[in-house]
């Protein structure tokens, strides 16, 4: 059952409300996703605002500032209307820290040092065109500075007004246990979907018992479980997808067969394959959000009205039996 209403969760103890589905941006930086459209990007973005969406994440990393600068010519005299996220720790700036990967003949270093994410902030600022930032998350984590350290700043961010909400993506449990000891941690960010729920085991439980929001990311697993990617899909060579163990023609296969156990549901509900598999996942204990692309504004529509997407315990139940028996030893 759909209500005309986007559903809203706080972030952590921020007092910030933010649409239990957010616009993930990756896509729209065009790195390892074969390029991008400025003008259907800021569609995509718009129309995900008109529908209801208000959290929208982002990063300086998703095409080396050009997601941000998207985003924020997408945002302009809208700015009110959204929850505003992106992040820091992934630099070509400097050398400190330590390598990671090469963007555009740039290397690229994690690093959280307090200095490089005041300068990372600014550069965000400029290029989302605002003055402060609803919810700021450590990318990726860096071993070369501790947590505590990184903490520090950030905090000392929020009390300036810059940040309203501090968050870390892509942590270890001994990570979790470090940003929950600083007290100042809303929410982490980590990939959760039908086929990645390892974190169910691991960090779920710590972020329940401490407040901690859940943002899960690639809810829909790169799209191979939106329903639109058949066994016969051929991917471009700059594609990330491409010669990925998870879209092997047996993984696409499995999906299709969970696609067609879950079929019914969605014609009952009037919705798409990608709709219930969102809907599913935000209903998951312990997942707070739901972060999901879109490239243009349909995209955009489609993934609105899965957070309007109401499923009873017992339809949960039913979706999670069909991944269970559909979705198991997938190739990685």
């Amino acid at each position: 059952m759909a209500s005309n209403q986007v559903r809203t969760r706080p972030i952590g103890k921020s007092g910030i409300q933010a649409s239990v589905v957010g616009l993930g941006t990756w896509a729209i930086g065009g790195w390892m996703w074969g390029g991008t459209d400025e003008r259907q990007s800021i569609a995509a973005i718009q129309a995900s605002i008109d529908e209801g969406i208000s959290l929208i994440d982002t990063a300086p990393a998703y095409g080396m500032g050009l997601s941000e600068t998207i985003v924020g010519r997408a945002i302009k005299g809208r700015r009110d209307k959204v929850v505003l996220a992106t992040k820091c720790g992934l630099v070509w700036h400097t050398t400190n820290g330590n390598y990671f990967f090469e963007q555009d003949g740039k290397p690229v270093h994690r690093y959280l040092g307090a200095d490089s994410i005041a300068y990372e902030l600014e550069q965000s600022l400029r290029r989302l065109g605002t003055d402060h930032i609803d919810h700021y998350i450590t990318h990726w984590q860096d071993a070369t500075t501790p947590i505590a350290e990184s903490m520090e700043a950030l905090i000392r961010l929020k009390e300036q007004g810059k940040i309203r909400s501090i968050g870390a993506s892509n942590v270890s449990p001994g990570d979790l246990k470090a940003y929950v000891e600083s007290g100042a941690i809303d929410a982490i960010q980590e990939e959760y979907s039908m086929v990645a729920r390892d974190i169910e085991g691991t960090l779920l439980p710590v972020a329940m018992e401490n407040d901690v929001s859940v943002l899960s990311y690639s809810s829909l697993a790169l799209g191979l479980l939106s329903g639109k990617v058949g066994p016969e899909r051929v991917f471009a060579e700059d594609d990330q997808r491409h010669g990925n163990p998870r879209f092997s023609q047996d993984n696409r296969r499995k999906v299709a067969q969970l696609a067609n156990a879950v079929l019914p549901l969605a014609e009952a509900h009037k919705v798409s394959m990608a709709q219930l598999v969102i809907a599913w996942t935000v209903l998951q204990p312990g997942i707070t959000f739901s972060l999901c692309g879109a490239r243009d504004p349909a995209q955009a529509r489609e993934n609105a009205a899965a957070a309007r997407l109401t499923l009873s315990d017992e339809e949960v139940a039913h979706i999670g039996e069909a991944v269970a028996r559909n979705l198991v030893d997938l190739d990685r």
